[in-house]
């Protein structure tokens, strides 16, 4: 028992030292690998990643992606310095590339380091749709969702490891790893993820907006998202992504306090 309490002390400590501020909501998120630590990893994952693919240049989408991303980036870099965030990005190394494959799939790690797929384009459709797509994935390593995740990572392999320690019956152990395991996951781990994915359609929403990219459509890309998928999601319980529905109520919703957000910095009119 001794043991067990040393533990979580030790916890304890980690993660009252251990906290960064989320600038969109103000609230402490869980940061037990610290930035300084994840991009120089980050970075240099990217690095490899683009090593073993192809990468597309010079291209009018080629083009139309980094045009995107720099844009994305300048709203981010505006927005976060109008509400008190000055210097937030400058660790950041912003990269964004066009890789040449069928997956629908787009992403950000953190640090700005920037992937879309070729596959993804068509349900993007036009330029906005891209903003759509980047927006919400820059919005997740501005948040830190990667590093939170991480925190989140360890604490539940924590948890494990403290139910091990506290139980001494080989039997009571096996049946609280079989039901720790789905708890943990079900319970806390895919709900956090949720979290994530609504949080991250919101910022992502206000960033476009900011950066001149009309935000009403976010609800078009995912109704073609939805209509992509051809009923092949699982239930949004057991999903680390809400479901398209929810999603796409979400944005129509917000879409007129992004609207708004975006006239605080002088944008009243959106491109085509």
């Amino acid at each position: 028992m001794l043991k067990f309490k040393t533990i979580v002390s030790l916890l304890v400590i980690t993660l009252i030292y251990s906290c960064a501020t989320n600038p969109f909501t103000g609230k402490k998120t869980m940061a037990l690998v610290p930035n300084s630590d994840l991009f120089p990893t980050s970075f240099a994952q990217y690095n490899q990643f683009l090593s073993e693919h192809k990468v597309v240049t010079g291209t009018k989408d080629a083009q139309m992606i980094t045009r995107v991303g720099e844009r994305i980036a300048a709203a981010s870099e505006r927005w976060l310095n109008a509400n008190g965030y000055h210097g937030y990005l400058n660790d950041y190394k912003w990269e964004y590339h066009l890789v040449d494959d069928k997956t629908e799939n787009a992403w950000c790690m953190p640090g700005g380091k920037i992937v879309f797929y070729t596959g993804i384009l068509p349900v993007a459709k036009n330029e906005t749709g891209v903003a759509v797509i980047m927006g919400h994935e820059v919005a997740h390593a501005l948040a830190n969702h990667g590093q939170q995740r991480m925190s989140a990572g360890m604490l539940q392999q924590f948890g494990a490891v403290a139910g091990n320690v506290v139980l001494q019956n080989e039997s009571d152990r096996n049946l609280f790893n079989q039901y720790y395991g789905v708890g943990s996951q079900v319970g806390v781990m895919l709900p956090f993820s949720r979290s994530h994915e609504t949080e991250a359609d919101k910022i992502g929403l206000y960033i476009m907006a900011v950066a001149g990219y009309d935000p009403t459509e976010a609800a078009a890309l995912w109704q073609r998202m939805k209509a992509n998928s051809a009923g092949g999601a699982p239930p949004e319980i057991l999903s680390t992504h809400p479901s398209n529905d929810s999603r796409i109520a979400n944005l129509r919703a917000l879409a007129p306090s992004a609207i708004a957000e975006a006239k605080k910095f002088g944008v009243t009119k959106f491109r085509e």
